[in-house]
This record gives structure tokens, sequence and C-alpha cells, in this order.
């Protein structure tokens, strides 16, 4: 297996970790579990840890192709993954979870409480970052693998 190949599995096994997380684990944690706090928790477990590997990623992932396959657009791609990953690791979540411990459940503030809707903005920037690391990390992939089989002789038509 060639580097270059093993990056392209290395960030698309962090995808396929992301979606399964956001289409599955995450609905199925706030649909089965008795309460929304447990469910928090439990994502909130989950979060950190796919957040990390966003980071890590996209650095390996570019560390291990060849200098000539870091186009420009893998390049951005990665950066802009880990810069949305260092801030929903370093300053969003660390803020809700402060904030999660200060006031306890949430849901039992009232609507208009300025922690509730402090906690509803800190967690659409968290959603929207992940977001953001999802698009970049595809846009890496796309990327990596263009540069692949742009570089393989054996994908170039016969003149």
């Amino acid at each position: 297996m060639t580097r270059a190949f093993a990056a392209i599995v290395l960030v698309s096994l962090w995808l396929g970790a992301a979606l399964l997380t956001v289409t599955v684990v995450a609905p199925g944690a706030f649909a089965v579990l008795p309460t929304r706090a447990l469910a928090g928790d439990m994502v909130g477990r989950v979060l950190p840890v796919l957040f990390a590997g966003a980071v890590v990623v996209p650095v390996l992932a570019l560390a291990m192709v060849p200098r000539t396959s870091r186009t420009a657009l893998a390049m951005v791609a990665g950066g802009v993954a880990v810069v949305a990953a260092c801030l929903a690791l370093f300053v969003v979540d660390p803020r809700l979870a402060a904030l999660r411990a200060l006031v306890g459940f949430i849901d039992q503030l009232p609507p208009a409480d300025p922690r509730r809707t402090l906690f509803g903005l800190l967690h659409a920037a968290s959603v929207a970052l992940l977001g953001v690391a999802l698009l970049a990390h595809a846009a890496l992939l796309v990327a990596l693998i263009r540069a692949t089989v742009r570089r393989d002789p054996s994908t170039r038509e016969a003149r």
C-alpha cells in the first residue's frame, strides 16, 4: 500500500466516523436515552475525540503524501479542518462543558434565560464547526484522490 493510498484511507475513516456520529450516534442517543441530559453527556464524550481526530488526521495525511501531491486544495482543506476542529475542541466545547457544569440541566432553564440562549449559540457553533470540518475533510479526500490518480501512470490513457 502506498503512502498516498494510506492517507486516503485515513481521511476516509475519519469521514466515516464523523458521518456515523452525526447521522446515527447523536440522534440515537437523544432517541433512546431517558433524558436529554444523559444523551448530551454521551454525545459530549464522543465529540472531543472526533474533533481531536479532525486535528490529527489532516496533518498525518498531508505528511504521508509526496510533496507533489500536496495541492493547494489539499493544503487549504487540511488547514480549514484543523482550524475548525481546534476552535471546537479548545474554545467552544470547554465553554459548553463549563456552562453545563454551572447550570446543570439546561432544559430546566426558562427559554428566555441568557444561559440557555448562550448554550444554544455554543451548541450551534459546535455543530457548524463539525460541519466545516466534515466538508474540509471531504475536499481533502477529493484533492488526495485527484493528485494520486494524476500521478499514477497506469491511470493515464495510452496515446
